[in-house]
This record gives C-alpha cells, sequence and structure tokens, in this order.
C-alpha cells in the first residue's frame, strides 16, 4: 500500500491529508492561531467548588471556565500540591521560600490520594494550580483538564509525580519489552514516569537518553516559566503545532511527504531526520501554482465524503446525521436491493461494506463520543456476528480508543470512540455567491465583465503584476478556450503576467486572488474603501462649493 502525507499550509490554518493508494482516509486541520489545545499546559486558578459533580470549574483564561474533575486529579495529587507550594509560595511564605526552584527528584512521594474522595477536601477556591488541557472546548463546553500534566515525545511520554514505567501494548516481543524496561530504569529521572511508546521499539540507549533529557529540560522550563508568568497564562505548548501532529500521524511506511510551504516543509524535514534520517528525503517542496489539494484530488474526495449522504460501493450508501449527545449513522442498501443473491445474503454484503466506509468516516472526521449505526436488518445470528467481528478488526488500527457492542435486536450497533477535539464538519454544499440564496442571480455570462473589471484595478490601481486569480474550474476552461482566449486578450491588453489558475474549492461565480508572497487579496474591501474615499471626496467638494 502507498502511503502519503499532504500538507497545505495556509495563512491561518494547515490541513494535513494521509493517502493510502491515492485514497483519502485521514484528515486533519489545525488552526495556526489556536488556543486551548490538547497538550497545552496552564497556570490557572480555581474559580467555583462544585460538590454536586466533585469537580471544580477553573480559570484558565477562556470564555468558558475549564472543568477538573475530581478523578482527574491524579493519584499523586498530595505530591503534586506540596510541590506547587514552593512553585506558587503564599505571602507568609514568600520570603522564606528558596529563590532557586523545587527539585522534584529530591523529594519525597506522598501516599495516595482516596480515589473516592471529594474535591472539596483537595481544592479551595483561588488556589493556584498548573493544569493541562485534555479536551479542547466543544460546542458550548469549556476545555476539560487535569493536574496530571505529561511531556509526550516521540519514543516516550515523561510524567512527573510519578515512578510507574508502562510499555505500549502493540509491542509483542517479550525480550524488546524487557531491554526497554531495564533500559527505562537507569536512564529516567526519580520521580518521573514514562509511557514507553510503539516507536521506542528497537532504538538505541542514545536516542532515548536524548529525547529523555529533552523531555525533562521542558518540564524544568515549564516550572520556571510558572513562577513568573501572570495567572491566567499558557506556560507550555509545542514549539510547532504542525510537527506535533505529523508526530502522531507519521509512519516510517510513508513514501513522500509533499508541503506547500518552504518554512513549514524545512521543520518536517528536520524532525523526520532526526526521527528517521534514512527517510529525510521523502520530504519534498510543492510549488506549483495548483493548490496542492487539487493537484493530489483530495478537495474531490473532500467534497464526496463529508457531505450528509455517503456513497461506497454497488450502489448502497449511508446518511450520517450530527446531534450534541451523538452521531447517527443509517445505512441503506440503494441499488443493492436489485441484486440477484437472496436478500439474507445481500443485506450481510451490504453491511460489510458499510462497515468499511464507517470506519473510514470515523477517522476522517475524527467523529467522538457515541456513535450509533442502523444496519440493514438481518436475521440469521452467524450474520449478525460476522459483521461484529468485522467492524472489530477494522477498528483495530484505529489510534482513538474505542468501544464496539454487538448488534441488538433493533439491528443497532453502538460504538463509542474517545473525542478530545471537535469533529472535523466540512460544509460540501455551495452557497450561491451572487444572490447569497435569494434564489435570483445576475447573469453568468456577465461574470467574465466582473473579472476583467477586478484584474484592471489589480494591475492598475494596486500596481499588482505578478499574481494569480483562482476561479472554478468551469470559468477557468470558458475563459481559456480557443486560441486567442479572452485570458490571452486580458494579459495583452493589460500588459501584465498574471495567472489565472482554476481551483476545486471554489463556487461557481466565485473568486480569489494571492499575492506573490501567496497572502489573499480582498479586492471587495480594497473597493468598498475606494468608493468610500471618492464619495468622502465629492462631499467635501459640494460643502465648499456651497
Amino acid at each position: 500500500m502507498k502511503s502519503e502525507l499532504i500538507v497545505d499550509v495556509q495563512p491561518k490554518e494547515v490541513s494535513i491529508a494521509l493517502l493510502e493508494d491515492g485514497r483519502l482516509v485521514s484528515l486533519q486541520k489545525e488552526s495556526r492561531n489556536i488556543a486551548y489545545a490538547v497538550g497545552d499546559i496552564y497556570v490557572a486558578k480555581v474559580k467555583k467548588l462544585m460538590p454536586g459533580l466533585n469537580a471544580a470549574f477553573v480559570n484558565v483564561g477562556y470564555e468558558k471556565d475549564a472543568f477538573l474533575h475530581y478523578l482527574d486529579l491524579g493519584p499523586r495529587f498530595s505530591t503534586y500540591s506540596e510541590f506547587l507550594k514552593e512553585v506558587f509560595p503564599s505571602d507568609d511564605n514568600a520570603k522564606k521560600a528558596p529563590k532557586s526552584l523545587p527539585d522534584l527528584s529530591r523529594m519525597k512521594l506522598l501516599p495516595d490520594i482516596d480515589k473516592h474522595g471529594t474535591i472539596s477536601d483537595r481544592l479551595t477556591v483561588g488556589q493556584e494550580l498548573m493544569v493541562q488541557i485534555v479536551k479542547e472546548p466543544i460546542s458550548s463546553k469549556g476545555p476539560r483538564l487535569t493536574t496530571e500534566v505529561s511531556f509526550t515525545g516521540r519514543y516516550m511520554v515523561l510524567i512527573p509525580f510519578s515512578d510507574k514505567i508502562s510499555i505500549s501494548q502493540k509491542i509483542k516481543t517479550t525480550g524488546e519489552k524487557l531491554r526497554l524496561r531495564r533500559l527505562i530504569e537507569s536512564i529516567k529521572p526519580k520521580n518521573f514516569g514514562v509511557i514507553i511508546r510503539t516507536s521506542a521499539e528497537g532504538k538505541s540507549v542514545a536516542e532515548l537518553l536524548h529525547e529523555m533529557q529533552t523531555l525533562k529540560k521542558c518540564w524544568e522550563d515549564t516550572v520556571a516559566k510558572a513562577r513568573t508568568a501572570p495567572i491566567p497564562s499558557l506556560i507550555f505548548e509545542e514549539e510547532s503545532r504542525i510537527v506535533g501532529v505529523l508526530r502522531d500521524v507519521f509512519s516510517p511506511s510513508f513514501e513522500n511527504i509533499h508541503v506547500n510551504d518552504p518554512e513549514i516543509m524545512s521543520q518536517i524535514k528536520k524532525y523526520v531526520s532526526i526521527i528517521a534520517p534514512e527517510k529525510a528525503d521523502i520530504v519534498k517542496l510543492y510549488d506549483k501554482p495548483e493548490p496542492i489539494f487539487d493537484s493530489f484530488s483530495i478537495t474531490r474526495q473532500i467534497k464526496s465524503s463529508f457531505g450528509k449522504t455517503v456513497s461506497f460501493k454497488s450502489g448502497a450508501y449511508i446518511i450520517i446525521e450530527h446531534t450534541e449527545a451523538l452521531h447517527v449513522i443509517d445505512v441503506n442498501s440503494g441499488n443493492r436491493a436489485k441484486a440477484g443473491t437472496d436478500q439474507e445474503s445481500n443485506a450481510l454484503d451490504v453491511n460489510i461494506r458499510a462497515a468499511d466506509e464507517i470506519a473510514r468516516q470515523l477517522r476522517l472526521r475524527d467523529m467522538g463520543g457515541i456513535i450509533v449505526v442502523d444496519f440493514i436488518d438481518m436475521n440469521k445470528v452467524e450474520h449478525r456476528q460476522a459483521l461484529y467481528d468485522h467492524m472489530r478488526e477494522i477498528m483495530a488500527n484505529d489510534r482513538a480508543r474505542h468501544n464496539i457492542l454487538p448488534l441488538s435486536k433493533f439491528g443497532l450497533m453502538q460504538i463509542t470512540r474517545q473525542r478530545v477535539r471537535p469533529a472535523l464538519d466540512i460544509v460540501t454544499t455551495e452557497a450561491c455567491p451572487s444572490c447569497n440564496g435569494k434564489g435570483e442571480v445576475k447573469p453568468s455570462l456577465l461574470f467574465t465583465d466582473t473579472l476583467k473589471e477586478k484584474l484592471a484595478y489589480l494591475v492598475n490601481d494596486l500596481k499588482e503584476k505578478d499574481f494569480i486569480m483562482y476561479v472554478h474550474p468551469f470559468v477557468d476552461a470558458y475563459i481559456k478556450k480557443g486560441i486567442i482566449s479572452q485570458y490571452r486578450r486580458w494579459r495583452m491588453d493589460l500588459g501584465a503576467k498574471f495567472k489565472i489558475m482554476p481551483d476545486e474549492s471554489l463556487a461557481y461565480l466565485q473568486y480569489k486572488v494571492l499575492d506573490k508572497k501567496r497572502n489573499e487579496i480582498d479586492l471587495k474591501e480594497e473597493k468598498d474603501l475606494d468608493k468610500s474615499s471618492t464619495t468622502k471626496t465629492k462631499t467635501k467638494t459640494k460643502t465648499r462649493a456651497s
């Protein structure tokens, strides 16, 4: 199977698409200025205790207070609290507090707290905490927090206030497990726990020691920043969110990584050179004017995969509905109902194919929480069991934690899947850019006149000579038809070497313009500004005349 990673870098967000044999199986979008992302660490203050929920609301600076449950305090909360007393000394103890930062490795770990305790026994209103985001804000809810902070690397996760070593269950060899355990025991600092990740399998002592030291340095820098930072404020985040996302999805089986931004390409290449030096050459810069997602047929796949109705093989399809509490998926046989096989076999075949598509959709949309699937009814017990076994098998490669229940007597399958960020919901329908949904549009033939006016404004008024205008593929084909096309005449008349390129993500009568630095030029705003200034000038002239 050929695996490729396509990275589309835009001014406001980065999209990462994973292709397997050219088929889109995973899509992640990360805002370049996102706050309150999973893994971020904040200094915060307890705002309100909720004994009925056995939880607290904490001010981390978000518009909604973050949620901290008693169970998310962690068993080592007593040691954590003592440590923070030295990091955040009270007014009475401020003079006695040492100037140097506390050293966790020299502390004595206190007994675990009672897992059946209450939040009021451990927290007080106004108490200062160091917390980590475990779930991003979703809908009307604020972030969810934990005081069990951790630092994630490529080969391991470092957990302060613990001495436990855990090993990924995906490492099957007993000898390798023993080797890694002994190795980590010999190099890890005291009072730090470690989770050994699957990618650590076969790695040398030098590689693991280097990452251990890097993660410990992250911890020390975070503590140092916590002492001086205002409350609430961010004290730790990934150096590059793009590299952070890549760390979780990267696989040595990748054949190519295409990136359309030189700076991000350098970051990714540097990261790949560290974790897999032999794979550094697979990172390639995409510098063609055609949008990178269009070039690899990703835009078309997104529009066909993210709608309410998703078709798959043999004419069958599924319908996906989202609610606040859960996701509902309905399986329909479509044209398969006309197949010559008996009804029971036909239902099993459609359900098996639907299960494959549903597993892909869960990864693609990053759907989480409760998912209820209404499969086509099957009477035979062995067929129902076969569908359940197949769903478990194809979901085994899903990195998100999940649980699947057998089919109920109503033919419903219930799935729970880990949700740490909002589901990726891409609207595939297009609002008419001419009428804004009113139902009446300007004559489409006049659209070319509008484009010519915009081009003249760019060249003559804004003095832009080197830019690219993106239009719908149908419009692009129309203005470039013939030997002496409209496109060629426009360039000759205006005396500029601008380009017009198709972009599948645009609506029919929509366009956008990027300058040579790939920044978008807002023509509407600048045109309106020009008009308003002209109006002001006319008004002043009339006033003076009067």
